[in-house]
């Protein structure tokens, strides 16, 4: 008798990891068909072990020590072992008329030709995989569990025939007496080991399916992850160009009163005074100007937005910042524990609005991620003025802290706030430990240097 005959039990007939309707799995799971590869696979494999299950056949011809019965037309063995493995062509496919086909096969030839049965590992591992991959691969748990209580129920009934024909008939003796009789030996150890081979096969269906759910979900929790930083940073852009815009109708209503001012006063002054109404002419032509160029530099940028997106009126916010403030922010900072120094190279110059109101607000962000989220406790700020642009560093020493750092949307922002102006940003840990903000944003060349000093700490 094969140790590779089955006996039954309560477990395989109801395992434990099943799914509690047609077509799914735990949790609602379905698992996704094999792939043309795996196909292709299962179809060499099939071929490939009912090419050895011939081999095998004709090698246990050869060794069996009596002569054999080679059934109808003297090729029954090869036939029935090369049969028993050419369903797993389509294991994945059909994993359940695949595990019930085999299992009729291995029946047949265990029936019909018991030398190679006996003598031919093909089947036995046939069989294994068989019951593996209808774990592994049944859509349908319900049918799955049907399928492999029949299977089981089946080998059961079969095996127990066996034992009981081997009683009747005497087959299993032997001169040894040991704490059982060769029989019941006999029977304690084919029915050990076909627990071990066919449990194992169930056990590790089981895992392979499992293990692809957990994949599967794994994935999906990727791609929903990756879907909410997208739409975070896309929030972060479209909240900053916002921003942006509010600040622009701030420096162009400053722009549009000043013009308003200028333009009242020449029309009050123009016939007593035309110097001075020639005067306020160019002041309203030189606004105008900048405000036309401020606008066109964020307009197009700005329209980008997406509609989509809620962009109700904000509360009312803070007066209007600028470079010149930088000193008041520093200060602000350095009351609430962190230690801020500042270094202002170069002639000052003359800002637009724009850029003046975005050099603040990088910096009020860069030291707002500072107290944030490291542990530095001091940092730098350093503003140059290098003639056709401006640059803002901002510096710490500090390690992140082992508390989450954040979404980093604050650094999406200061990006596109800089891309919008045409500027460059590198934002990112030092070489020499610490982490570093650093813009560069051009300036138009008709920006004049102020009068006054250089250097400010």
């Amino acid at each position: 008798m094969s140790t590779a005959e089955l006996r039954t039990d309560a477990e395989p007939v109801t395992p434990p990891a099943s799914g509690t309707g047609s077509g799914t799995g735990l949790r609602g799971w379905t698992r996704h068909g094999p792939t043309a590869r795996e196909q292709r696979y299962d179809v060499l494999l099939g071929l490939g072990m009912a090419a050895a299950g011939l081999f095998g056949t004709e090698l246990a011809r050869g060794a069996s020590p009596s002569q054999v019965d080679l059934g109808i037309g003297g090729i029954e063995p090869y036939v029935l072992s090369a049969a028993a493995a050419l369903p797993l062509c389509f294991r994945r496919r059909w994993p359940v008329p695949v595990l019930l086909a085999v299992a009729v096969l291995f029946v047949v030839n265990g029936e019909r030709a018991e030398f190679a049965f006996v003598g031919n590992l093909v089947t036995q591992a046939a069989m294994f995989m068989a019951i593996y991959a209808a774990v592994a691969w049944a859509r349908d748990r319900r049918l799955m569990k049907a399928a492999v209580a029949v299977v089981f129920v089946g080998m059961f009934g079969w095996l127990t025939l066996n034992f009981v024909a081997a009683l009747r008939n005497n087959a299993i003796g032997g001169p040894n007496d040991g704490l059982f009789s060769p029989y019941v030996s006999s029977v304690i150890l084919i029915l050990a080991l076909n627990v071990l081979y066919f449990f194992g096969a169930y056990f590790w269906g089981r895992t392979a399916w499992n293990t692809a759910r957990q994949r599967d979900e794994l994935e999906q929790q990727a791609r929903e992850l990756a879907t909410q930083q997208e739409a975070n940073s896309r929030r972060a852009v479209i909240d900053e160009r916002l921003r942006i815009s509010r600040e622009l109708h701030d420096v162009v209503a400053h722009h549009i009163s000043s013009i308003g001012i200028q333009a009242g006063g020449a029309r009050r002054v123009m016939d007593g005074d035309p110097e001075a109404a020639k005067n306020a002419l160019n002041v309203i032509e030189e606004s105008s100007r900048t405000a036309v160029n401020e606008m066109r530099q964020l307009l197009g940028m700005l329209r980008a937005a997406d509609p989509d997106v809620d962009v109700s009126a904000p509360d009312p916010k803070a007066p209007q910042a600028g470079a010149d403030r930088l000193p008041a922010l520093i200060a602000e900072v350095n009351s609430l524990g962190l230690e801020v120094g500042f270094h202002q190279i170069g002639a000052p110059a003359e800002l637009p609005k724009t850029v003046s109101v975005s050099v603040y607000r990088i910096a009020q962000e860069a030291l707002a991620n500072v107290r944030k989220h490291s542990t530095a406790r001091s940092a730098h700020l350093t503003l140059r003025y290098l003639g056709e642009a401006v640059e803002l560093e901002v510096l710490d020493d500090g390690r992140p802290k082992h508390a989450p750092v954040g979404s980093r949307l604050g650094h999406v922002g200061i990006r596109e706030r800089v891309a919008l102006l045409g500027g460059e940003s590198e934002i990112g840990p030092r070489p020499v430990g610490g982490f570093r903000v650093r813009v560069r944003i051009p300036l138009d060349p008709q920006n004049r240097p102020l009068t006054g000093g250089s250097s400010d700490d």
